[in-house]
């Protein structure tokens, strides 16, 4: 792992622990970056789905998706989760695998594992529910175990985006299938490329949706379908990107959107010239 890497990793790990222990705020995807948990409510999830589910579990979600909303995990399936965070998405597939299965989340950040660890335990899954700490480049799991790989707004954010594609398709058994919901970018500005809080709000470090899915076949998955895409519009890009960049206390009043400048930084204007370059995507993939 190179030193540019490792910093990469410890700035997202930092900002995630912030995100998590933070009584406001969002991390990646947040619509209003005041309400913890509002981003679910824009993620595809049904009210029903996450009334069952514990409220630091679906409050300390900062996905950009449901990866569960198109699968078809059922009963006695081995379940991977990368990039597990507070453990919403475990929670969900472990209703689909039932104790017969086995969900397995891998996470980096020790703040996460130790959330989802009680949120597990809360729900009263922790017979066949757990989660490892590790890089998703390095998966601490056994190759052909598995038969859906999951991840939530989480691959994005990793610096070697190769790796972790060749990972899934080592893990997953022959016919094992992934569905991911992720960000990806096209034609980015170079100085929205190189700020560490975009990064950190997944916008970023994203690649666009082509090289996302050149990725996928170069691992060797095959069936490679777009199941759902979402562009984001200047408003909630705006909401997303102070989200991070920018404690609530210190943020300034602004535009109608909630937005606001900060210091030197025009967020409005940032959003303005990313809006329609950042997509959310649901993506499969099969293993032959």
């Amino acid at each position: 792992m190179s030193t540019r890497e490792a910093q990469i990793r410890e700035h997202v790990s930092n900002a995630y622990t912030k995100a998590v222990n933070s009584p406001g705020g969002s991390c990646c995807g947040g619509m209003h970056p005041q309400q913890k948990g509002t981003v679910v409510k824009f993620s595809g999830y049904e009210g029903t789905q996450l009334s069952e589910l514990p409220a630091d579990a679906v409050e300390n979600s900062f996905g950009c998706g449901n990866p569960l909303a198109f699968s078809e995990v059922k009963q006695g399936d081995t379940v991977i989760d990368l990039g597990s965070g507070a453990g919403i998405d475990l929670l969900i597939a472990a209703k689909k695998t039932g104790p017969t299965g086995h969900v397995i989340g891998i996470d980096m950040t020790d703040a996460m594992i130790e959330r989802a660890t009680a949120n597990i335990a809360t729900a009263g899954v922790s017979d066949y529910v757990e989660v490892r700490k590790g890089l998703i480049e390095e998966m601490p799991v056994e190759s052909g175990t598995v038969d859906w790989v999951i991840s939530n707004c989480v691959i994005n954010l990793s610096p070697e985006k190769d790796k972790v594609f060749a990972e899934i398709a080592r893990v997953l058994k022959p016919g094992g299938r992934m569905l991911v919901s992720d960000i990806v970018v096209d034609n980015l500005p170079e100085e929205l490329r190189r700020n560490q809080a975009l990064y950190n709000s997944c916008v970023s470090g994203a690649v666009s949706e082509k090289d996302y899915l050149a990725g996928l076949r170069k691992a060797g998955l095959t069936d490679l379908q777009v199941r759902k895409r979402h562009v984001y519009d200047d408003c909630q890009l705006e909401a997303l990107i102070e989200s991070e960049i920018v404690e609530p206390s210190e943020r300034k009043s602004g535009c109608g959107c909630g937005c606001s400048g900060i210091g030197d930084v025009d967020v409005a204007q940032m959003a303005t010239r990313a809006a329609g370059k950042v997509a959310s995507i649901s993506v499969f993939a099969k293993k032959p």
